[in-house]
């Protein structure tokens, strides 16, 4: 649960006036502590890609995902979403939460509960005999239907020895269809939901990804293992809005 543990140490430390790299140091301490290595560090996720700076992504508001932490100060009314993974034993775990700092607005809270019970949703689907289309569909249905719109460009993923593997989970499409979820697999589900259009952006560092109208973003994401007795969660911490 080293993945589990970092993001409880973050969580606890957001708050206004924190800055993104100081999270980030946070989380490579507690990550370090445990023995485990970051997953994220020194990614490239491609060629040509600059090696990812950090420990964690920070994303802020419209920023959706792979936010890189800098001095950038959290503020009252801002919602800020942490993503985290670790290497244990050759095994990756990646999870990601969203949360208000201070107070926030009406919309944000409704944004980030909703995409929270998506993400519940997508597990609830995620038994083995089932296909990746279940998970997909129940994230999309779900969001859809309170008029969220889910992100297309970027999805979850199998994970194992490496941290990006086969099968992908996207957040859309229809049920029954897609791979077979098996016994012994893991994958990470990860909705990312946009109070406005699903087009996203690159940002010029090459890494961060924001929403192409500038609207509100929330991702949530855990690391679940499908067994005989249903999908079981890796990475959970419990985490309020």
């Amino acid at each position: 649960m080293v993945v589990a543990s970092a993001k409880a140490v973050v969580l606890e430390s957001i708050r206004p006036g924190v800055s993104t790299r100081e999270l980030d140091r946070l989380a490579e301490d507690e990550v370090t502590r445990l023995g485990a290595k970051a997953s994220f560090k020194g990614y490239t996720g491609g060629v040509g890609v600059t090696p990812f700076p950090g420990t964690i992504c920070v994303s802020i508001n419209e920023e959706i995902v792979h936010g890189i932490p800098n001095e950038k100060v959290l503020r009252e009314g801002d919602i800020v979403s942490v993503d985290v993974g670790a290497i244990v034993g050759g095994f990756h775990g990646d999870s990601a939460f969203t949360v208000g700092v201070g107070e926030i607005a009406e919309e944000a809270r409704k944004l980030i509960e909703a995409t929270r019970e998506a993400l519940g949703r997508g597990i609830a689907r995620a038994g083995a005999g089932n296909h990746v289309g279940d998970v997909s569909s129940a994230v999309q249905t779900y969001a859809e239907s309170l008029g969220y719109s889910v992100v297309r460009q970027y999805v979850g993923h199998g994970i194992g020895r490496s941290l990006h593997e086969e099968p992908q989970v996207p957040n859309y499409g229809p049920a029954g269809r897609g791979p077979l979820l098996r016994k012994g697999m893991t994958i990470a589900i990860e909705p990312m939901l946009n109070i406005g259009g699903w087009e996203t952006a690159r940002l010029d560092d090459g890494w961060t990804v924001v929403t192409a109208d500038g609207s509100l973003s929330a991702h949530f994401e855990d690391t679940v293992a499908i067994t005989e007795d249903g999908p079981e969660v890796l990475t959970s911490v419990e985490v309020g809005s």
